[in-house]
Parts: structure tokens; C-alpha cells; sequence
């Protein structure tokens, strides 16, 4: 079992192995699950939560409507499909 030690300022030094083991990379963000009396440490999801997004998207969709997005959307389904079909 691999450990590390808490300081004073509440910082641990995660251990190498368990960095190769998690992939994990300068930068790269942990979540910690409380389960009752102990805690998972696992590596944070990356995706960017969509109402992050709102102010970049808003000027760009300025006169798009629901339906224009929705017919976009059916016209990549439908692409996806004939590209999967020609496979």
C-alpha cells in the first residue's frame, strides 16, 4: 500500500506510482468521494460543464433559432449514419 504525508498545510505529495497509475499530469484536477469513513481520490472528469459555454456561445447565435439548431443537429445524424453505412 502506498501512503504520503499530510503537512501542516494540508498538502500531501501524491506518490509516483499512483500518478503513472491515474495518468496524471501537471495540472490535471482530483476529485476527492466522501464514503463514510474513508475518501476516494480519483482523477477529475474534464468536460467542460455546457452553462460554462453560455456568454462565449451567446453573440455567435444571435438570430439562430431551436429549429435551425435542430435541423443542424438531424443533418450530422444523418451524416454519421451514411458514413457508418459506407463502412
Amino acid at each position: 500500500m502506498t501512503s504520503a504525508k499530510l503537512t501542516s498545510k494540508g498538502q500531501i505529495t501524491i506518490p509516483r506510482d499512483v500518478r503513472e497509475a491515474l495518468g496524471l499530469r501537471t495540472g490535471d484536477r482530483l476529485e476527492f468521494r466522501l464514503h463514510e469513513n474513508r475518501a476516494e481520490v480519483v482523477k477529475a472528469d474534464q468536460k467542460i460543464p455546457l452553462l460554462s459555454l453560455q456568454g462565449m456561445l451567446r453573440s455567435r447565435l444571435k438570430g439562430i433559432t431551436v429549429e435551425d439548431m435542430n435541423q443542424g443537429l438531424r443533418l450530422k445524424v444523418v451524416r454519421q449514419y451514411k458514413k457508418s453505412l459506407a463502412k
